[in-house]
């Protein structure tokens, strides 16, 4: 064992389908929740017809032809959330947030003067509901959980089993009876609520091991001579035993970074822009020692001397851009009750509670994070910091045929900025594309209102495409409409002239007939890609004998 015999007792509050929560959903309505073409969460009405977290998109649509689908956006659910850990202030001064919709805090002074941990767990739940009922406008939550257990694992679980029966789950002090409460629960579990690696997960299971309490019953010295560090991290959580990943540390209190302002500053894009320079000190300050900061630890005080003060935890560590995204969060949030707020604030403070060494790691050769990519990620951070987090965007992939379709701009409050190259690197081909769809290279250039164009065979006639993808002749040359300025007479006009370019090599046609069971919204079309004499390869299509130009290859 790891010798530590006393975990400290915590409570954890979880909102289950967080999202669709804080989007507002009307009860009775069926929606869901996605992030880019995947279901993240779903409202009661959409699961009792079948729909899932995990589903795609469009199976989730064909499940139930009336699903309301509602972009995922991360800084919406963390600033409303704030109404939750607002109220539970109430009992301890700090609560910590691990992600928007999963509340947690230390029980033992709490359970003390309110009565015993059942009380606790139950006043818990009061305040949460009593928060979201009278919001303006009020959430319209399904239920709620609350554990309270040894350690913050064990005390997640609880709260899990919490929302499935509806009333609050405590679990007795001590080892056995942690282990005890965790020897049913599915080794998922883990990586759900522990933050273990999948691809460890699924190892586990095609060994066998279906449930925590196998996993504990092996010899925790056999689990770390097979697996290592991360696997005893795995065994100490089926176990009861401490949930601390063996490499997480306290820092030194002397790298907590703040700023005082002898002006009360009232703008949040202001404090956004201080925490920005905060935070790259600490980040600096920790790279110097080899750290990263797993737990945040935010506060802010007023003029008057009105605080908030919020605990951000991220198992995997926190970039600049992941704080000041959580600083961004905290502060929306707050200033955004009614009366928590009258004055400027005077004081910033950013306090690493928890960190975890850096460790090294060998950039790949093809699909891998690059030094490009940390540049971009640090580029569109400091534009956030500059203009704000809606007045910049990012790419999201959103499926499609089209080079036009695959993708959308999202505003940057709607992604975690460290999660950027990843983002981007899925913005490339999928695995398994769209059938039907254009295959690669991919364009890099489209067009967000395709050109009309002209394509015409060798005798200056336009080529034609019947029903069946059959061509009236060979394409000979692609006419486009050229802009020219005329400054010869005394307000600047444009006129437009034609341009024509040889074609020297063509393929397709790619026909495709999307919606045919829609007479509105059908649409049939054929796709050719074109060779210049120029050298410039571009994609185009046809519609009811129209030629559009799409997009051009680099």
């Amino acid at each position: 064992m790891s010798g530590r015999n006393a975990l400290t007792r915590h409570v954890v509050l979880w909102c289950p389908q967080w999202p669709v929560v804080a989007a507002g959903i009307e009860p009775g309505t069926a929606a869901a929740v996605v992030d880019g073409q995947q279901v993240i969460a779903a409202s009661p009405s959409a699961r009792a017809v079948g729909v899932r977290v995990g589903m795609r998109r469009r199976d989730a649509q064909a499940r139930c032809s009336t699903l309301l689908v509602v972009n995922a956006d991360v800084s919406r659910d963390a600033r409303r959330f704030e109404v939750v850990a607002r109220a539970l202030t109430t009992l301890v001064p700090v609560v910590g947030v691990e992600e928007p919709g999963t509340a947690l805090f230390g029980a033992r002074g709490p359970s003390r003067w309110c009565g015993g941990d059942q009380a606790l767990a139950d006043r818990v739940r009061s305040l949460a509901l009593d928060a979201l009922s009278t919001a303006e406008p009020p959430f319209h939550v399904e239920r709620i959980g609350v554990g309270l257990a040894d350690g913050r694992f064990a005390a997640a679980v609880a709260a899990r089993r919490s929302a499935r029966s509806g009333a609050p789950v405590v679990v007795p002090p001590g080892l056995p009876t942690t282990a005890a409460s965790l020897a049913g629960i599915g080794i998922a579990a883990l990586g759900d609520v522990g933050g273990v690696d999948p691809a460890m997960i699924h190892l586990f299971q095609r060994l066998g091991l279906e449930s925590l309490g196998d996993l504990a019953g092996l010899s925790r010295r056999d689990v770390v001579a097979r697996f290592g560090p991360e696997g005893e991290f795995a065994h100490r959580l089926a176990s009861g035993d401490d949930d601390r990943h063996p490499s997480v540390r306290v820092p030194a209190p002397d790298l907590a970074v703040a700023e005082s302002f002898e002006s009360p500053v009232m703008q949040t894009a202001s404090l956004v822009f201080s925490a920005r320079r905060l935070a790259e000190s600490l980040s600096g300050a920790l790279g110097m020692r080899g750290a990263r900061c797993t737990q945040l630890v935010v506060e802010v005080e007023t003029e008057h001397g009105e605080r908030s003060e919020r605990s951000w935890s991220r198992s995997d560590g926190m970039g600049v851009a992941a704080m000041v995204e959580r600083v961004r969060w905290q502060l929306e949030g707050w200033v955004n009750q009614p009366g928590a707020v009258s004055s400027g604030v005077v004081l910033l403070r950013l306090v690493p509670a928890e960190t975890m060494p850096m460790e090294g790691r060998q950039l790949g050769f093809w699909g891998e994070a690059s030094d490009a990519d940390e540049r971009a990620v640090r580029a569109v951070a400091r534009l956030v910091g500059l203009a704000g987090s809606d007045a910049v965007h990012v790419p999201e992939r959103s499926g499609g045929r089209d080079p036009v379709e695959r993708y959308r701009w999202v505003s940057a409050a709607a992604v975690d900025l460290d999660d950027l190259p990843a983002r981007s690197r899925v913005l490339g081909d999928p695995p398994h594309p769209w059938s039907g769809s254009i295959g690669t290279p991919s364009p890099g250039w489209v067009a967000d209102e395709p050109e009309t164009v002209q394509v015409l065979d060798a005798s200056g006639n336009e080529v034609r495409v019947d029903g069946r993808g059959a061509l009236s002749a060979p394409p000979a040359r692609l006419q486009r409409a050229v802009g020219i300025r005329d400054g010869s007479t005394q307000h600047d006009t444009t006129q437009h002239d034609t341009a024509q370019h040889d074609i020297v090599g063509w393929a397709g046609p790619w026909p495709l007939d999307e919606r045919w069971w829609d007479p509105l919204r059908r649409r049939r079309r054929a796709r050719f890609q074109f060779v210049t004499a120029g050298g410039e390869a571009v994609l185009v299509s046809v519609e009811n004998g129209t030629w559009r130009l799409e997009a051009r290859y680099c």
